[in-house]
């Protein structure tokens, strides 16, 4: 992989990086998960939001642990290769999908 390509998508990990922890705090989620205010009358309103909220939470959590994976394979220089065979991924995929973990026929495979 190019310099510049590696450069430009390590950029775009740790902006994401950035960009999911606000949201994470935004959401009130902190080392326990998600916290309320127990004072808060829980009505069914509240709980279908607070059900929702869980599920965004889940997924950004999810999202940056993918990220943080990335960032960590090209600390140890392994970013860029599927886990799966080995391959390199290709440029297109990467700049897609920064945080890929395989190749698309891999991926393909997988669902």
């Amino acid at each position: 992989m190019e310099a510049d390509t590696a450069s430009a998508l390590r950029e775009e990990l740790e902006s994401q990086r950035v960009a999911l922890r606000r949201e994470l705090e935004e959401l009130g989620v902190g080392a326990e998960g998600l916290s309320y205010d127990p004072n808060f009358a829980d009505s069914s309103q509240v709980t279908a939001e607070r059900g929702e909220t869980e599920v965004l939470a889940t997924s950004l959590a999810t999202n940056l642990v993918e990220v943080e994976h990335a960032l960590a394979k090209m600390d140890a220089g392994t970013y860029g290769r599927c886990e799966t065979c080995g391959e390199e991924i290709s440029p297109a995929r990467l700049e897609a999908m920064p945080a890929a973990r395989h190749c698309i026929n891999c991926a393909a495979k997988r669902r």
